[in-house]
């Protein structure tokens, strides 16, 4: 698979794309944006202003009008797409991609990207067959319209002690000051920009990368740990133990406060803990499983009108924004936990435990991925199966799932079980299928 992805445009920066691929996307996208009104921003990798000037160049050689709102997290952009009346948008990032890549987050309109707009993006970039016009920019600064546009959907303000580890991301300056702005003490933790991530690797699902926020919420008696990724819109809490809480159950701490006083539905990616599914029902709500990617999981949350959709990656969308963002994310929990007046301890302890392996990530060739899929689907004589999203096997006292990632040449799987000897027993019997993969991943072995 090269740099068109299902849900973006993403690759190692000087290897899979540059500074004329980025004109040709820009072109490409200005070809079917031509005479409307396009916003741009960027995060803060080394890479990304040539790609971004360039990517603007592009898109105005090709009719479309810029707004240049400069560096922002990707929450500040979806923001502006919609506080500007934009008719679409691009966002130069990688996400929790390593320094090493970069891309492009691309909205045509106000529903998520299709599959089928990449394509079209790629045809066009690909044969230069561009639309020929003279587009016009101007540079707005929305930060503030940002700050003020939170404030006003939390107005609660408290005291608790965190520690945010912006990981020299894109939320490094904003997220600090927005916690200040609620009363919060705030212990800052690699929150300068440092489009190098020296630090950490941006991805806080990865939760090896939080290890020292883990330290620090420890050291500084804090009551939360907070985790973000390189652009802002992912990210992971720490208790006031240092333990992990998982994205699930975050979710969970999400579910029951939008739920508790009306039902509604809730969307959530297939790799989640059943779990999730559980607690939604208790609230006489609708749990809707959608196949893992952004794209995929926004267009449910807003077909569905949804409450709230969650990710295991640390994406949670809300009703109120019409999308994800981490930072709202960040201060919706402690606004939870400030009202219940509970630690995060105390509240995850009252949730259900099951065993489960994080998201295992294989690096694994493109075009032999297809082969491991059909050799697991070979259960579906002896187990129901899902084939929504890769191949997810139910079996009795759990599930197992393997699918093909979106954005990076490996496979990603993962297992649920009721106890440990269930949870070897499935492996076994999964990895039986693929004992190509055995030996490869420390989390594989049984």
């Amino acid at each position: 698979m090269g740099i068109y992805k299902d849900c973006d445009i993403r690759g190692v920066y000087g290897q899979d794309l540059n500074e004329s691929t980025a004109y040709k996307i820009g072109r490409a996208v200005g070809s079917l944006m031509h005479g409307k009104r396009v916003v741009v921003g960027g995060d803060v990798r080394q890479s990304t202003p040539s790609l971004k000037e360039n990517l603007m160049e592009g898109l105005m050689a090709s009719g479309a009008s810029l707004v240049d709102i400069g560096m922002v997290p990707t929450p500040v952009f979806y923001f502006a797409r919609d506080f500007l009346k934009a008719d679409g948008g691009i966002m130069v990032t990688a996400s929790h991609n390593p320094a090493i890549f970069n891309g492009f987050k691309i909205a045509l309109g106000s529903m998520p990207i299709t599959k089928e707009d990449i394509e079209q993006i790629k045809t066009l970039a690909d044969s230069n067959g561009f639309v020929i016009g003279f587009g016009e920019k101007e540079a707005v600064d929305v930060y503030q319209d940002y700050k003020d546009h939170i404030r006003k959907l939390l107005g609660h303000k408290g005291a608790l002690k965190v520690v945010i580890d912006a990981g020299n991301g894109a939320v490094s300056k904003l997220a600090p000051e927005l916690f200040r702005s609620f009363g919060y003490a705030v212990n800052e933790l690699f929150c300068h920009f440092d489009g190098r991530f020296p630090n950490r690797e941006p991805n806080p699902a990865q939760y090896n990368n939080l290890i020292r926020l883990q330290q620090v919420v420890i050291e500084n008696d804090a009551d939360i740990g907070i985790g973000f990724d390189g652009d802002g819109d992912r990210v992971v809490f720490i208790d006031h133990k240092g333990q992990i809480v998982t994205s699930e159950e975050s979710f969970i701490i999400f579910i029951r406060d939008y739920l508790k006083n009306e039902p509604s539905t809730v969307v959530y990616d297939i790799k989640s803990s059943s779990i999730i599914e559980k607690e939604v029902r208790k609230y006489r709500s609708q749990p809707i499983m959608e196949r893992s990617g952004h794209a995929f999981i926004k267009k449910s949350f807003l077909d569905q009108h949804a409450a709230l959709a969650g990710e295991v990656s640390g994406h949670f969308f809300f009703k109120e924004l019409g999308c994800d963002d981490g930072i709202y994310a960040a201060l919706k929990m402690c606004e939870i936990l400030t009202k219940s007046k509970k630690n995060l301890v105390e509240i995850t302890e009252g949730i259900e435990k099951t065993i489960m392996t994080p998201d295992i990530r294989i690096p694994y060739p493109w075009e032999k991925q297809r082969d491991l899929l059909v050799k697991v689907e070979s259960l579906k004589y002896k187990y129901p199966i899902s084939t929504l999203d890769g191949i997810r096997v139910q079996f009795p006292y759990g599930w197992a799932l393997i699918r093909q990632s979106v954005t990076e040449p490996c496979v990603t799987i993962r297992f649920e079980a009721d106890h440990e000897e269930n949870m070897l027993s499935i492996k076994k019997e999964f990895l039986a299928c693929v004992p190509e993969l055995y030996g490869l991943h420390e989390m594989l072995k049984y």
